[in-house]
């Protein structure tokens, strides 16, 4: 006869994963709760640069030698 000794060992044998999860809930849980960054982070930047003018995507260009001088002025024209 068994009795306890073999439904103990099944449940003592699992008890540690279920204290895992807790344990790991925690932590996100605290992780989430001081994060200070935006969630969308990303989606903030492009907002911001959504609102760039034409001329100033092109001075970027031109500043980052993306582009030459001539083909600067001409597309400066265009705008």
């Amino acid at each position: 006869m068994h009795g306890f000794g073999g439904s103990m060992g099944f449940g003592m044998g699992f008890g540690w994963i279920i204290w895992l999860l807790i344990i790991g809930v925690a932590i996100w849980a605290v992780v989430r709760l001081t994060n200070q960054n935006p969630p969308n982070q990303q989606s903030y930047h492009n907002v911001d640069s959504s609102k760039e003018t034409p001329l100033d995507i092109l001075k970027k260009r031109f500043a980052r030698g993306e582009i030459t001088q001539d083909e600067f002025n001409e597309m400066r024209k265009k705008l």
